[in-house]
């Protein structure tokens, strides 16, 4: 399964039919400490581009976009309660898993060399 980067320092996995999202140690970096985490609901439709969550640190409020067209499959409730994680583990630290509405929806985004 390969990991793939958005220009807005998200990654994205495919998992079968679902794909997962978080942010990328760059974007985390760049946030610092994360203190705080808005996930969508399940179920939410989102198009491209649309909010799906919002994410403050100690510098700022920042919102992660849905990198592709779908609905919300499941959230890293984990993330809500201690939001930390994200600051450990970046590339483990999921914040949501979304059904692509098209099959190919990723297949614009960068790898890990081009990112």
């Amino acid at each position: 399964m390969a990991i793939k980067y958005t220009k807005d320092h998200e990654w994205i996995m495919m998992e079968g039919e679902i794909a997962i999202v978080g942010i990328s140690v760059y974007a985390q970096e760049q946030l610092g400490e994360i203190v705080f985490v808005e996930l969508p609901e399940n179920g939410k439709q989102l198009d491209k581009g649309d909010e799906a969550c919002v994410i403050e640190s100690v510098k700022a409020a920042s919102d992660i976009s849905a990198p592709v067209a779908g609905v919300i499959t499941a959230i890293n409730a984990d993330l809500a309660e201690t939001p930390g994680g994200v600051n450990d583990d970046p590339m483990a630290a999921w914040f949501f898993r979304i059904k692509p509405a098209e099959p190919d929806a990723t297949d614009g985004f960068m790898d890990e060399a081009a990112y």
